[in-house]
């Protein structure tokens, strides 16, 4: 069962009820942020980068702590090439499930991983890389509470064309251009789910909303539109 069509509904409803959680940009600028989960892959990512740099295009990855640490030359790449990167937990587990200790962990040691393959320093990525989006967009009041208490941002979304199930590249496309409007936070995924089209997807959405005349920035910069403090 796809629930593509849910997605839409569950924006409007949890959007107003969890106003500390990014959702999308401000409707008064024509501009979105095109976000990619569960990477960076070996052989999506490098497809993908190639697609954006083409595009001169610059986006967010939200990146799970096991994959940096499976490809570190990669990540070093797309943090070289100026994308903004965000924390997707260690390894996809919801972070409802997970104890206060066991999320904390998920979360550090992303950052440890981005810190080793980037060879940035660690406290500067502790204090630089905060955001924060949930694995399968599963978070509680909880969760929130301890992101905020721990100096994390929630990122969220407002248009999800559920690419992970792979229903086909032009399908994924228009659910895209159906619901895209200014300030939107566009998620797809480089990762093993979804990762495959990510490339040929990417391409046809940047086309269609660069002819609408729509630009492209990254999360920190819709954050900037929320008046919400910068991380540093």
């Amino acid at each position: 069962m796809e629930f593509a069509p849910l997605y839409p509904i569950a924006y409007r409803i949890l959007k107003p009820a969890f106003k500390s959680c990014l959702w999308a940009g401000t409707i008064t600028q024509p501009s979105v942020a095109l976000t990619f989960d569960d990477g960076p892959h070996q052989d999506y990512t490098p497809q993908l980068l190639e697609v954006l740099d083409r595009y001169n295009i610059t986006a967010s990855f939200f990146w799970l702590g096991a994959c940096v640490n499976r490809a570190p030359d990669l990540a070093k790449e797309v943090y070289r090439r100026g994308h903004w990167i965000g924390l997707h937990g260690y390894d996809h587990r919801v972070f409802p499930s997970l104890s206060p200790d066991e999320f904390r962990w998920s979360l550090q040691q992303t950052q440890i991983a981005i810190a080793n393959a980037c060879e940035l320093d660690l406290q500067d990525v502790y204090k630089s890389v905060r955001d924060v989006r949930p694995p399968n967009g599963v978070f509680t009041p909880q969760t929130l509470k301890y992101l905020h208490q721990w100096n994390y941002r929630p990122v969220m979304w407002s248009v999800v064309p559920e690419d992970w199930v792979r229903p086909g590249v032009s399908v994924v496309v228009q659910r895209v251009l159906r619901q895209v409007r200014n300030g939107s936070l566009i998620v797809l995924h480089d990762g093993a789910c979804g990762g495959q089209d990510v490339a040929q997807t990417t391409a046809q959405i940047v086309e269609s909303l660069l002819q609408q005349g729509l630009k492209f920035v990254t999360v920190d910069r819709l954050w900037q539109q929320t008046n919400y403090p910068r991380p540093g």
